[in-house]
């Protein structure tokens, strides 16, 4: 497998961007990497697949390709205050009474879905009337029809196809913020409501749609691409998670947890949100995610202050020692998402003491993530109310002894490690494939995976129910962790 790290910017406090270029060149070094680690050459590619982060985007001149501004990442707080103002004014209060009416009087699940959405700072929509905003190029390109907004695969589809293709796919859109999951289309109704041009956004197709061919100059040859899919849903892809029932838990950056929920999209009270996992033809399969924002970055940044030198470290510190000391750490860099869904939530230790060790500060973080995987997990059966069949864990946190152990005590179910956990481009590759007719059937897919480890929940005394003084102890730091940052 080829990498290349990105690394994001923070130019002010809550911000945080990504270089367009950076991304770019960090695109083509791996797609390189890879043909050459493989031992092919690049004509012998058949088809191309590609697999991005969600909700992170940029706007650009439509005639040059030139960027107008660093890529906004999904974890960009800048749009906080706007989205609490927006939550919280008389406009959404009429639109959740007036849909509530409609709900009552039709049944209709959008008119419930619609009583009931929140604004959230992960959702494009804000962070792109900030940038409309703050950027007189982008509102005087708008003006010109001549600005493109788009997501990292929008930018890339756009980049490898020299500006003819201006596309992204279902998965990709739904996870804007700015698309009607039930409609299939740009919000007109959201657009008007905060003024954003309908212009400036693309096409959407198909997630097996044939979105172009390379141009040759890039990779000395044209190469067809066959699909493109947004990071959770080809990871969801990629674990075979084809069924109803079906979870998938990535934990990366952030964690991730999806349900597949069939071909109805789920209407959600607590922060669940609904997104299309993929359309395949005529097929249209949904996701309801709930997500933790900081998993991944808590652990980087436990490292970049020196509590390990090397991650692979953490499970045996966390196991060295037999309980945390009573510390408590709440990994909110980005805010607290669902189910409590607060953009002003701080990162913080508490219940620190003169006996604490490094190994009780790096057990108390691997016990934050796991804590919050089962908020999420809980969120879910209560929401969507659906028979969990399997459950299927990836992403590099995943490889983590510790909390995967922990995840499973805490949920009280079987949970799955793949040999590897890397399944966003696995997925990818899977669409792609299946597109090409290097596969025929899904069977084919399930019958190439592989299972690195399974995770079970021993029997009784249930360490779930061990574990509660500590969860409502945890649970508590949280509570005061909310609400921190003020306007």
């Amino acid at each position: 497998m080829s990498t290349y790290m990105v690394v994001p910017l923070y130019p002010e406090t809550g911000y945080v961007e990504m270089d367009p270029d950076a991304i770019w060149e960090g695109f083509i070094t791996v797609v390189k990497g890879a043909v050459q680690d493989a031992g092919v050459q690049m004509r012998q590619i058949d088809a191309m697949g590609i697999s991005t982060q969600r909700g992170t985007f940029t706007t650009w001149d439509r005639t040059t390709g030139v960027p107008f501004h660093n890529f906004i990442s999904w974890q960009d707080q800048r749009a906080a205050d706007l989205v609490k103002s927006w939550n919280s004014s008389c406009t959404m209060r009429a639109i959740h009474a007036s849909m509530k009416v409609i709900y009552l009087l039709t049944r209709q699940k959008r008119a419930l879905a619609a009583s009931l959405v929140v604004f959230s700072t992960q959702h494009v929509t804000f962070r792109l009337v900030w940038a409309l905003t703050h950027y007189k190029q982008v509102r005087r390109a708008v003006a010109e029809d001549n600005c493109c907004f788009g997501t990292i695969d929008t930018w890339i589809l756009f980049k490898l196809t020299k500006g003819r293709v201006h596309a992204t796919d279902y998965s990709n859109a739904s996870s804007t913020g700015i698309f009607d999951s039930y409609q299939l289309c740009w919000s007109g109704f959201l657009s008007f409501l905060v003024s954003l041009p309908l212009s400036i956004f693309p096409k959407v197709e198909n997630t097996d749609h044939y979105f172009g061919s390379t141009d040759p100059s890039i990779f000395g040859v044209s190469i067809p691409i066959m699909s493109v899919v947004a990071d959770q849903q080809a990871a969801m892809f990629g674990e075979c998670c084809f069924d109803v029932g079906d979870v998938k838990i990535t934990m990366g950056t952030g964690t991730f947890m999806d349900i597949n929920t069939g071909s109805k999209p789920h209407t959600s009270v607590a922060g669940l949100y609904p997104v299309v996992g993929w359309k395949i033809g005529s097929e249209l399969v949904y996701l309801a995610e709930g997500n933790a924002a900081d998993t991944g970055t808590a652990i980087k940044w436990a490292q970049e202050l020196e509590l390990f030198s090397d991650v692979q470290e953490t499970s045996d510190m966390a196991y060295s020692v037999g309980h945390s000391d009573g510390v408590c750490f709440v990994p909110s860099f980005s805010g607290l998402q669902a189910p409590h869904n607060d953009p002003k939530a701080c990162a913080s230790f508490m219940g620190l003491k003169p006996s604490t060790t490094k190994s009780h500060l790096v057990r108390a973080i691997l016990e934050s993530v796991a804590f919050r995987n089962k908020q999420l997990y809980e969120t879910m059966l209560r929401e969507t109310c659906i028979p969990i069949t399997t459950i299927r864990v990836d992403g590099g946190v995943s490889a983590n002894d510790f909390v995967m152990q922990l995840t499973a005590d805490l949920f009280g179910r079987k949970v799955s490690r793949p040999q590897h956990y890397e399944m966003s481009c696995l997925g990818a590759a899977f669409l792609a494939g299946l597109g090409k007719g290097f596969w025929r059937t899904r069977e084919e897919l399930k019958n190439l995976q592989s299972t690195d480890k399974t995770f079970l929940p021993p029997g009784a005394p249930s360490p779930n129910l061990e574990y509660m003084p500590v969860l409502h102890s945890w649970e508590r730091a949280l509570r005061r962790s909310m609400n921190w940052y003020k306007p």
